[in-house]
Formats: structure tokens, C-alpha cells, sequence
């Protein structure tokens, strides 16, 4: 399992060089012309943080008991294959009810359901996620994510905030 660790740690340091070499093709740093990050911004530093820690995972794996095994059992499988049927079912959505409604119902579903966490935390990170998301993406950024059916919704944000 050592070997598969450091398999796929190291291909993921490659994928994440990759993707910082093809991301400084666009400026960066901050544009002083739009007043935001460069357009290779986000795509860098995502790509450097993956790079570090599959570098923190590639050396872990070195640190590591070689005798250690680590087996998926039946009910781990289930619940990977659980979260990942979730998140196609999610991903499917956001172009029919848009991002704002199916990112907090994946949450709801992660958190409340599958996870079994109490109400506060659930309805709380449900519903502040979607306005961090909103602020950071559609007001500081600019980057309109899709919103399926609930467009017309978001008209009156759009006048007070563009």
C-alpha cells in the first residue's frame, strides 16, 4: 500500500507542476487594471498547495511503518462510493438548480445525514456557505457561477452589487 501511496503522491506533485507552469501564462499577481488577481492567480496557488502536500503526503508515506497495511473493508467502500454518488448527484444539479441550491443540499445531506452532526453546525455551515460563496465569488471576484432556475433571484443582488 506504500508503494501506491508514493505512486500517486508523486504523480500528483508532476500534475500539480504542470498545472503552475501552464497557470503563469496568465499573469499571477494582482491586476491594478481590474482591481483583482491575475487570471493564472487561483490556479497557481491551488497548484502549489497541492504540490506541498502531496509532497507532505510522499514524505509521510516514507515515515511510515513498512509493515503497515491499510485495506479498504466493505463498509469503507460503501461510504467512499456513497460520497461520491453524492457528489455526481450534486454536480449534476448545480445546472439545473444552480450552485446556491445544490451545494447547500450536499452539505445538508453530508453533514446532517450521512454525517449525523447536530442541527447548529449543520444548519449553520448550510446556510453561511452559500453567502461566503456568493461574496466571494460573485461580488469580490466577479466570477458568475451558474444559478440554474433560480436566476431571477438573484436580480435584485445583481442591481444592488454591479
Amino acid at each position: 500500500m506504500l508503494v501506491a501511496d508514493r505512486m500517486i503522491a508523486g504523480a500528483l506533485m508532476v500534475l500539480s507542476a504542470y498545472f503552475m507552469w501552464h497557470a503563469v501564462e496568465l499573469p499571477i499577481g494582482w491586476n491594478g487594471r481590474t482591481g483583482g488577481p491575475g487570471g493564472g492567480s487561483f490556479p497557481f496557488w491551488l497548484s502549489a498547495v497541492m504540490l506541498v502536500c502531496s509532497g507532505l503526503a510522499l514524505l509521510r508515506s516514507f515515515a511510515a511503518d513498512a509493515k503497515a497495511s491499510f485495506f479498504f473493508d466493505m463498509s469503507m467502500l460503501r461510504s467512499v462510493l456513497a460520497i461520491i454518488a453524492s457528489l455526481v448527484v450534486t454536480i449534476a444539479l448545480i445546472p439545473i438548480v444552480g450552485a446556491y441550491i445544490a451545494l447547500p443540499l450536499f452539505l445538508f445531506w453530508y453533514l446532517r445525514i450521512y454525517g449525523g452532526h447536530g442541527w447548529v453546525l449543520t444548519l449553520s455551515i448550510t446556510l453561511l456557505t452559500p453567502v461566503v460563496i456568493f461574496f466571494f465569488f460573485e461580488v469580490t471576484l466577479r466570477i458568475l457561477l451558474p444559478k440554474g432556475v433560480t436566476e431571477p433571484l438573484f436580480f435584485p443582488l445583481y442591481a444592488m452589487f454591479f
